[in-house]
């Protein structure tokens, strides 16, 4: 019996491979970061050569700290930024052009032609989706509408489109499988989440063909194996999902009602409704949450906040005011309170649930008296009003109050935004002491296939609870607060023209 499972855990800023146990404990875990492209304001870009080579090499450093081979691996699992495109040559395998980032803002103008036009209300009905410039459809479009060359070759059948997941298991299994799963499909705007395939009435409007994409298939699996040759033995490749359904499924929210947050790049807050998809009134998105083969498709309800920790990455390389971002915290202490000072990190836009592509980062309330660490403490809150935001949608939408909410990513290390989270929520927030659960969940998903787990029963009892933050803050002024942040979010809103 294989003891480990091992997960590649592809991000937005960093690639990672995490070695599992049993217990759904890390043995081992490697990362390397990646380089980070704005060839224009808006504009977002990677490098999927480079994606590609720092992910086999954390894998291979992943299995030599863990002291293991290929033979002691039961299943290989991926979860993935979603949204990001990539497009590349089916006979060498080279991108014909840098992936386009799901941040990227550069479809925003085509999108306004959709919602014009009407076709927004049909996108939403077949996808669950709003008509928005973070998903992957129009950033196909336009990698083949901005060179005639790769179009044609389109038109020919000789390349493929996939996000980052499907761009892996091409190169993973030397070009032998071109597949996504479930969960990723749903968040290309060209899916039907409720027939379950490629939706022809959209590939037809956005001009995208059918040829590119790729099969989809269940998120636990038997798939394949990896090429041999790259990290001295193969391995079943047995389990994909992007990110934010994996971090839910990590999380063991697997009856309907429960709901996770995560906070990386940007927050993403998912909430398991069943079996059959929830029409959102709350600018919410309706999005398939995994599929275990055999089983019923499983929805979600979720909010997107585009810049959460992306946030204090700028307050490090943009401003220069902490050297780590870990420093945040330190700094965002030094005062009691923001001294009026809000922050609307719109970098990108905004989010669930106003949807304005037009928005830009603010910040307001400044006096002579504002610093840095005011500055900081601001920002840190902005992450946290930008979720209660959600949260509001989440439980208008379900009709579910929350009485908790669980939460993981990198940012729930940091005491001070978790206790301001819970503050501004009115609800305590559970931070579990695995706060992997990203990496987890394709880690569980890839070993339910194998049968390194025989059934969700055997990891549901896997989550241990490392700190509750209960609310400390009154009602009044839970209130005036969030009024105050509403009242910013105003100013940022509706900038570019």
């Amino acid at each position: 019996m294989s003891r480990y499972v091992i997960a590649l855990d592809q991000g937005t800023t960093s690639s990672r491979a995490i070695v599992f146990d049993k217990q759904g404990q890390i043995v081992s875990l490697a990362q390397q970061e990646f380089t980070q492209y704005y060839p224009q304001p808006g504009w977002v870009e990677h490098d999927p050569e480079e994606i590609w080579r720092t992910q086999v090499a954390v894998t291979k450093e992943a299995l030599e700290k863990a002291g293991v081979t290929t033979a002691d691996i039961a299943a290989l699992g991926i979860t993935n930024q979603r949204e990001t495109t990539v497009i590349w040559d089916r006979a060498t395998g080279e991108p014909v052009f840098n992936a386009i980032v799901w941040q990227c803002r550069r479809t925003a103008a085509f999108c306004d032609e959709l919602k014009a036009e009407g076709f927004d209300a049909e996108i939403t009905k077949r996808t669950g989706l709003v008509t928005d410039a973070y998903f992957s459809g129009t950033k196909v479009r336009w990698i083949l509408e901005n060179d005639p060359d790769v179009r044609a070759r389109a038109e020919r059948g000789e390349l493929a489109f996939g996000t980052i997941d499907s761009f892996l298991i091409w190169r993973l299994t030397g070009g032998r499988l071109h597949i996504t799963d479930v969960s990723n499909a749903s968040r290309t705007m060209l899916y039907n989440i409720h027939n379950n395939e490629w939706d022809s009435t959209i590939l037809e409007r956005l001009n995208i063909p059918r040829s590119l994409l790729p099969d989809v298939r269940p998120s636990s699996q038997l798939y394949g194996e990896t090429d041999a040759a790259l990290f001295g033995g193969s391995i079943k490749l047995a389990g994909m999902a992007g990110d934010q359904q994996a971090a839910t499924f990590g999380q063991t929210c697997f009856n309907p009602g429960q709901a996770k947050n995560t906070y990386g790049t940007g927050c993403f807050m998912l909430m398991n409704t069943g079996t059959t998809p929830k029409v959102s009134d709350s600018g919410l998105l309706t999005t398939i949450g995994w599929q275990v083969e055999g089983q019923d498709t499983v929805y979600c309800l979720e909010g997107s906040v585009f810049v959460g920790g992306a946030a204090v990455q700028w307050l490090r390389d943009g401003l220069g005011i902490i050297k780590s971002s870990a420093e945040v915290e330190t700094l965002a202490a030094q005062v009691d309170d923001n001294g009026d000072v809000f922050i609307v990190p719109a970098f990108a836009g905004l989010g669930t649930p106003y949807w304005d592509q037009s928005a830009r980062g603010t910040i307001v309330g400044m006096t002579r008296g504002s610093n840095a660490a005011h500055i900081a403490r601001a920002t840190l809150e902005s992450i946290a009003y930008q979720s209660r935001d959600v949260v509001d949608a989440m439980q208008a939408d379900s009709g579910i109050e929350l009485s908790a909410l669980r939460v993981d990513g990198g940012a729930t290390a940091n005491n001070l935004l978790m206790q301001f989270q819970a503050d501004i929520l009115g609800v305590p927030v559970q931070r579990p002491k695995m706060t992997e659960t990203t990496a987890l969940g394709s880690a569980y998903l890839a070993g339910l296939a194998a049968g390194y787990w025989t059934s969700p029963d055997d990891i549901v009892e896997q989550w241990q609870l490392d700190r509750e933050f209960e609310p400390s803050m009154s009602a009044d002024q839970r209130q005036a607060l969030y009024a105050k942040w509403q009242k910013a979010v105003s100013k940022a809103k509706d900038w570019v023209d």
